[in-house]
């Protein structure tokens, strides 16, 4: 998947976020760390998501957008892939405020 596709794919899926919690798990992924699911559930601010759907936003982040990469383990751990952690920060900035 090229650059374009990946910026295309990730306005969409923001686009979609009315609740705010994909752009907030995006910027806890974006301080560096790697983080298992049960660490981000337990990070995001809001409570109208549960461990479960977190790991399915995580997931398809996974497979749908390929900026996230897992390092595995006894549990999975999740974080950007630095190629893309500019990208995903100039595209957050675009939707602060929305």
């Amino acid at each position: 998947m090229n650059r374009q596709e990946i910026e295309s794919r990730l306005r969409k899926y923001l686009e979609r976020d009315r609740s705010g919690i994909r752009k907030e798990l995006l910027r806890i992924l974006l301080e560096g760390g790697k983080y298992t699911t049960d660490e981000i559930f337990e990070r995001l601010s809001t409570r109208a998501i549960n461990q479960r759907g977190v790991s399915a936003m995580v997931g398809l982040m996974c497979a749908r957008l390929g900026i996230i990469k897992t390092e595995l383990g006894e549990k999975n751990r999740y974080y950007i892939k630095p190629e893309y952690a500019d990208l995903v920060r100039e595209i957050l900035r675009e939707y602060e405020g929305k």
